[in-house]
């Protein structure tokens, strides 16, 4: 199977501006992401899709190909994976005649990925044909039942109105099946899926993978929580790094 990486990372972020290459332990975050793809033995290309010339030439410097810069009507605050991998697919299918396999999704904004565990996800996929996709995620230390939402005149009140049990909210969590939040530590679509399923991504047939707890950057919170994490247990990725390139800052 032909498997190639696309890192999709936009300019112009606003919850944490500049997020994508917002610099850890003297290295930006993409850096991490591109590090486990060419960590990967079963990853054969780099991409990275970006709108801004900077990320493209930091993405350059640490080994991935830019072979095109994302259009600005698919890098918007409102565009969706869909949008940056169907226009991936298109450009490489128009320039280069032909589509991998695999395309692996690996988000910057999750940076600290054992590249082990994406090749453990590569091998998954590859031995359920029936899959459309896979998705990661981490096991949820409560149930979606147990959370609350503001409701009429400000008092709390379920998001299962449904559910008849009286203070089903309250209920200890064992009485609710196990929930997972995806955390794109590695996600992983077929290209010729969606070329034949206009509007879909995933598609009706996702490959569960479960990883570890990781951290994700939409917060600035979030990134301080990274770098405490970062500090009591560095990333190989990090080392990989060290190894290979200066520090920048």
């Amino acid at each position: 199977m032909i498997v190639y990486s696309v890192i999709q990372a936009r300019g112009g972020s606003r919850g944490v501006p500049k997020k994508n290459i917002k610099f850890l332990g003297g290295y930006p975050l993409i850096a991490y992401s591109i590090a486990a793809s060419k960590l990967s033995k079963h990853i054969q290309r780099t991409i990275v899709s970006t709108n801004s010339e900077e990320i493209a030439e930091l993405a350059r410097l640490y080994g991935a190909e830019v072979p095109f810069i994302r259009p600005a009507e698919f890098a918007q605050d409102n565009s969706t994976d869909l949008d940056v991998f169907a226009h991936a697919i298109k450009w490489l299918e128009e320039n280069e005649g032909d589509l991998p396999d695999l395309l692996v999704q690996l988000r910057p904004t999750t940076p600290l990925r054992e590249p082990v565990l994406i090749d453990v996800a590569i091998e998954k996929i590859k031995n359920e044909p029936n899959a459309d996709s896979l998705r990661s995620a981490h096991k949820l230390a409560e149930p979606p039942q147990k959370m609350l939402q503001v409701g009429t005149a400000g008092f709390w009140t379920g998001f299962f109105p449904h559910d008849t049990r009286p203070e089903y909210w309250n209920l200890p969590r064992q009485n609710f099946s196990d929930a997972y939040h995806p955390n794109g530590y590695v996600d992983i679509v077929r290209p010729g899926f969606i070329k034949k399923n206009p509007g879909l991504f995933f598609g009706g047939k996702i490959l569960s993978f479960t990883t570890p707890f990781t951290v994700e950057i939409d917060r600035p919170e979030d990134f301080e929580y990274l770098e405490y994490n970062f500090k009591k247990q560095p990333s190989p990725l990090y080392e990989y790094l060290v190894k290979n390139f200066p520090k920048e800052k």
